[in-house]
C-alpha cells in the first residue's frame, strides 16, 4: 500500500508548498482536485500542466490522479436525460482524462454527487443507464490516456445515487470496460449495513482506489473508526494501490490533518 493525500487539504497554500509538506510528512503520492488549478480542466494550458507536474515530481511525489471531478463547474450532469448536457459531460470527462495523463496520474475518482443525484422523474435504474451512456462516451479517451475511472459510492448524506458498493459495481459491469472500476471511501462505507472490512473483501476484484477518512469528515484516526481491521482487510486482498487521505473538515489545519493522518495509518499497519 502507498499513502497519498488530496491536495485541497492544503487549502490556500501555494501548490508547491503543499506538495513539499506532503512529502515531508511521508506521503509518496498526491491526488489533485482540478479546481485547485483552474475552474475548468480545458482552461489549464499545456504549459501549466507541465509546470504543475514538475512541481509534483520535484517534491518527490507521484501523481495519483484526480478527484472532485465536477466540483465548482457548471453545465455538467452525469444522470440527466438531456442528451446535450450528458454528451457535454462525457466530453468533459474525456478532457479530465487528458489532464490526469498530463499531470502523470492514472485514476479519476468519480464522486461529485451534486452532478449525479436523481433528477425529478428519473428513477435509480434510469439514472444507471444514463450514467453508463455518459461514461461510455469517454471510454476511447480513457483508453488512449491509460486512465481508469473509479466509480465512487457515497453515503446518503451526500446524495441519492450509488449509495453503496453494490450499485457501484453494477454500474461498472454495465459499462464493461477495464477502464472503469470501483473506488471505496471509509466515510461512505461507514453508512453501509455491513462492516467496512466485509465491503472491502467482497469487492476485492473490482477495487481500484481507496480514500481514508472518518465519518466526522476529518482524517483517519481523528474520529471513532478503527482502521486496524480496515488495513488488515486491504492486506488480505493484497491491495497494492493508493490509500489517499481525503478530508472535508479543515478545522484542525493542514499541518495536523496531513501529519496526524499518516502517523495514525502507519501505526495501524504495524498492528
Amino acid at each position: 500500500m502507498k499513502f497519498a493525500i488530496c491536495n485541497e487539504t492544503f487549502q490556500d497554500w501555494p501548490l508547491e508548498r503543499g506538495f513539499a509538506f506532503a512529502r515531508e510528512c511521508g506521503y509518496t503520492g498526491i491526488e489533485i482536485a482540478p479546481f485547485t488549478i483552474a475552474k475548468y480542466a480545458h482552461d489549464i494550458s499545456p504549459q501549466r500542466r507541465a509546470e504543475v507536474r514538475k512541481q509534483i515530481e520535484d517534491a518527490g511525489l507521484e501523481t495519483v490522479g484526480l478527484h472532485w471531478l465536477l466540483a465548482h463547474t457548471e453545465g455538467y450532469y452525469l444522470t440527466t436525460p438531456d442528451d446535450r448536457v450528458r454528451n457535454t459531460t462525457s466530453t468533459y470527462l474525456a478532457e479530465l482524462a487528458r489532464l490526469c495523463r498530463d499531470l502523470g496520474g492514472r485514476v479519476l475518482v468519480l464522486g461529485s454527487p451534486m452532478q449525479r443525484n436523481l433528477l425529478p422523474n428519473v428513477d435509480h435504474d434510469q439514472a444507471m443507464q444514463l450514467a453508463s451512456d455518459c461514461i461510455q462516451g469517454a471510454l476511447p479517451v480513457f483508453e488512449e490516456c491509460d486512465v481508469v475511472l473509479a466509480v465512487e459510492p457515497l453515503g446518503p448524506q451526500e446524495g441519492n445515487f450509488l449509495n453503496t458498493a453494490e450499485p457501484g459495481v453494477r454500474l461498472m459491469e454495465m459499462i464493461g470496460s477495464p477502464q472503469v472500476r470501483l473506488h471505496l471511501d471509509v466515510k461512505a462505507m461507514s453508512t453501509e449495513s455491513k462492516p467496512i472490512p466485509d465491503v472491502i473483501r467482497e469487492n476485492a476484484a473490482h477495487l481500484e482506489h481507496f480514500h481514508a477518512n472518518d465519518p466526522n469528515r476529518r482524517g483517519p484516526g481523528m474520529g471513532d473508526v478503527d482502521f486496524v481491521p480496515i488495513f488488515q482487510a486491504l492486506r488480505e486482498i493484497n491491495y497494492q494501490g493508493w490509500v489517499s487521505v481525503e478530508v472535508f473538515d479543515y478545522t484542525p489545519g493542514p499541518e495536523r490533518l496531513a501529519r496526524e493522518s499518516i502517523e495514525y495509518m502507519k501505526r495501524c499497519l504495524e498492528q
